[in-house]
């Protein structure tokens, strides 16, 4: 995971996705390209002269524009001042918690030619029926991908009036629910099948590599939480290597899990890690039954840290049990372990090791072999530019630094993504991980050039999880 200079995205773009893409990951992809130094208005500028080119190809003459309180809204006022030779109407839903973007673009549109009606409730719209009468085209601009929960007034009576309306419906990025939408415009991606795409200028690394939108998926914890809802994690090795599980551990509880279990012939004294004790040496056949209750009870389980290989038998006898595993370090040889949902990390030899041949030199090269390995479960290849698939999506990560090379830094890595996983699906806990632990060590290389220990990770990696550290 150490950084390396160069933004070789032209290379990997045959990894990108296309097709629908969910709300969800479309807001991660906007908090991406944000970071990357692409505002929010720019895209929303973007988008409404898409919009606006959309309408003009329609050879429309009379518009009405209904605009909701989100950016969705402010994208049908950007389109708005692209049309004011028409003089179109624009219908705003008024009142408080419109968003900062839009409540510019409310702003700029008042030095326009353009009719601004504001509708604060059901009756302001009913008092306005004429105007749905008048227009050859309507845009649907009210509600876009921010929606929660059921469609409320006057947003409804909007959308009652507009299906009552002979004119067409152009819906900007994805149609307000119940709304007869004719015809679609998507930015960036499609939403919904049937849509048309305008691109709105997102950088491609916004998409493929990782970034603080990727952080977006992680649920905080409700105010009614209990011990055991952030979830379990068991930590199963130890033996030839001591501190490896127990910083897996700590970064499981560091990356939200409540409960970490370390099942480990070696004891440490770490008080918030609770010990399960292995007699002997090593892990082997003989304390199999001693952890498969372990395992019933975990949310994840973590195997390899610190294991040695001379333990390997075990895994494979315990993987079958796992519902969600991470197989790390020793973990990581033939033959594979068969567990349930799955998630390697191994580092360059490690992979060599569990796929018999080399990943390559080169980005891409590299990233189709990892895409190639993702059979049994997820892969997270760590290097300079760590590279995650499940066997079709491909993400990048570039953050990180050279001193993340000393040890334990993987052990780490790997338990916050066991903390992560018991939250969220294993390719979104890895890509959120990667990315939360390589800025946790930029963050201590801007402070320390040298010496990092893998424990210093361990205290920001929440503020990057769950604080303002993740941009």
């Amino acid at each position: 995971m150490q950084q390396k200079h160069g933004h070789p995205v032209a290379g990997v773009a045959g990894f990108a996705e296309t097709g629908i893409i969910t709300p969800e990951r479309m807001q991660g992809v906007d908090t991406n390209a944000q970071a990357l130094g692409l505002s929010s208005l720019q895209m929303m500028e973007s988008a409404g002269r898409a919009l606006a080119d959309a309408v003009r190809a329609r050879h429309s003459k009379r518009v009405l524009i209904l605009c909701g309180k989100g950016n969705n809204g402010g994208d049908g006022m950007v389109a708005a001042r692209y049309l004011q030779d028409l003089h179109p109407i624009v219908f705003v839903i008024a009142g408080s918690g419109m968003t900062r973007e839009s409540a510019e673009q409310l702003r700029l549109i008042h030095y326009c030619n353009v009719e601004i009606v504001p509708v604060l409730c059901r009756d302001d719209v009913i008092a306005q029926a004429d105007h749905f009468s008048r227009p050859d085209l309507i845009v649907d601009a009210l509600l876009g991908t921010g929606l929660r929960g059921a469609v409320k007034e006057p947003v409804r009576s909007c959308v009652e009036m507009a299906n009552q309306s002979s004119a067409m419906i152009l819906s900007a990025d994805i149609p307000t629910p119940g709304i007869r939408a004719d015809y679609i415009l998507a930015f960036h991606r499609p939403k919904v099948a049937g849509s048309a795409v305008a691109e709105i200028g997102i950088p491609l690394e916004a998409e493929l590599f990782t970034g603080p939108g990727d952080l977006l998926t992680i649920r905080k914890k409700r105010p009614d939480a209990h011990k055991g809802s952030g979830g379990e994690v068991l930590v199963i090795g130890g033996g030839p290597y001591q501190g490896a599980p127990y910083l897996c551990g700590l970064g499981a509880l560091r990356a939200g899990a409540d409960i970490v279990r370390i099942a480990s012939p070696v004891f440490e004294p770490v008080p918030e890690l609770i010990y399960e004790r292995l007699e002997g040496d090593i892990i082997g056949a003989e304390h199999i039954d001693r952890i498969l209750p372990l395992i019933d009870r975990a949310d994840v389980v973590v195997m390899g840290n610190g294991l040695g290989r001379r333990s390997h038998h075990v895994v494979r006898a315990l993987a079958p049990s796992c519902r969600r595993v991470v197989f790390d370090a020793d973990a990581i040889r033939l033959p594979i372990p068969e567990a349930g949902d799955s998630i390697f990390t191994p580092h360059i030899g490690e992979f060599e090791r569990m796929t018999g041949g080399k990943p390559g030199d080169d980005l891409v090269t590299r990233a189709h072999a990892v895409r190639a390995a993702a059979k049994r479960g997820i892969v997270l290849l760590k290097g300079p530019i760590d590279i995650i698939s499940d066997g079709s999506r491909v993400r990048f990560n570039r953050t990180g630094t050279p001193a993340m090379t000393t040890g334990g830094t993987g052990d780490v890595l790997a338990g916050v993504i066991a903390g992560l996983f018991c939250q969220m699906p294993g390719f979104e806990a890895a890509c959120a991980g990667a990315y939360a632990t390589g800025k946790a060590g930029m963050m201590i290389g801007a402070i320390h050039e040298g010496g990092m220990l893998a424990s210093d990770l361990l205290s920001y990696i929440p503020k990057i999880l769950f604080g303002k550290g993740g941009g």
